[in-house]
């Protein structure tokens, strides 16, 4: 298992379908240290990176953060996805809310078209 930083390992977002795609952005990974700091609480990746065929297979969007290794949707112990989404909100990240998830992205300049915020 390969540490990316303090707390987060390669394999945390690894595609689920199991293909072995597992890249991820920098910028996230730091961005992810800042949420579960803040926090002071454990960050859980629900999803990762996705490879093609498994973005269509979850009705993930054509263009999905997710395929390019730049998007998680997290859960963080004990904190609400609301509270995690307005945090989240004020680092820069593309922010989607959810009732049981947040997803985090690092793309350049708001969503257009987001469903989940």
């Amino acid at each position: 298992m390969t540490q990316l930083t303090e707390n987060f390992s390669r394999v945390e977002f690894a595609c689920k379908c199991g293909c072995g795609y597992d890249t991820v952005d920098y910028a996230l990974l730091r961005l992810l240290e800042v949420i579960r700091n803040h926090f002071n609480a454990s960050v859980s990746i629900t999803s990762g990176c996705r490879c093609v065929e498994h973005n269509r297979a979850v009705g993930g969007s054509d263009n999905s953060q997710h395929k390019k290794g730049r998007a998680a949707d997290i859960t963080v112990s004990g904190v609400s996805p609301s509270k995690v989404a307005d945090f989240a909100s004020t680092l820069g990240l593309s922010v989607g809310r959810y009732n049981t998830f947040t997803h985090v992205d690092t793309r350049s300049g708001p969503a257009k078209g987001w469903s989940g915020s």
